[in-house]
């Protein structure tokens, strides 16, 4: 009884202290919660910036998307017709590749030809010549014998 006496003479009771705590409580809780929600306020604010930024760079990404796709193009294009021509050339040279190489065959056959033509003419060049002075030679000699016999007849 010792504490009631305390609370008839005058103090808060514990009931008054209950609500007071629970009120203050409650306050604490609103205080928190109104806190909380504009905490949450500044997040979605801030998600919804970058957000607005996010699509921006998509926008302008996707712009650089489509310069980088236009320039590629005509080069595909101008690449693509120079190899197909030089494709075409490559065929068109393999049938006068070999042609050269037939004909280049034939030019050293003909030209070894000659050569041997050439190198037997010589021969026979200096075996004439051969022959013609040991002709001649025959010839003085017995010119000389024909005059010493003539010279002999006087």
């Amino acid at each position: 009884m010792s504490s009631s006496n305390i609370s008839y003479s005058g103090s808060q009771t514990t009931e008054d202290k209950e609500e007071e705590t629970s009120k203050m409580a409650l306050t604490v809780f609103r205080a928190r919660e109104e806190e909380i929600e504009r905490k949450k306020l500044e997040v979605k604010e801030k998600v919804h910036a970058q957000l607005g930024r996010v699509e921006e760079e998509i926008k302008r990404l996707a712009g650089i998307r489509q310069e980088l796709e236009a320039l590629t193009d005509p080069m595909r294009k101008e690449v693509s017709v120079v190899r197909k021509k030089i494709d075409t050339i490559n065929r068109e040279l393999k049938p006068l590749e070999r042609s050269c190489q037939k004909k280049e065959k034939e030019y050293k056959e003909a030209l070894e030809a000659f050569n041997e033509k050439n190198k037997e003419k010589t021969q026979l060049v200096t075996k004439l010549m051969e022959l013609v002075s040991e002709s001649e030679r025959v010839r003085m000699k017995k010119l000389e014998e024909l005059g010493k016999s003539i010279d002999s007849l006087r």
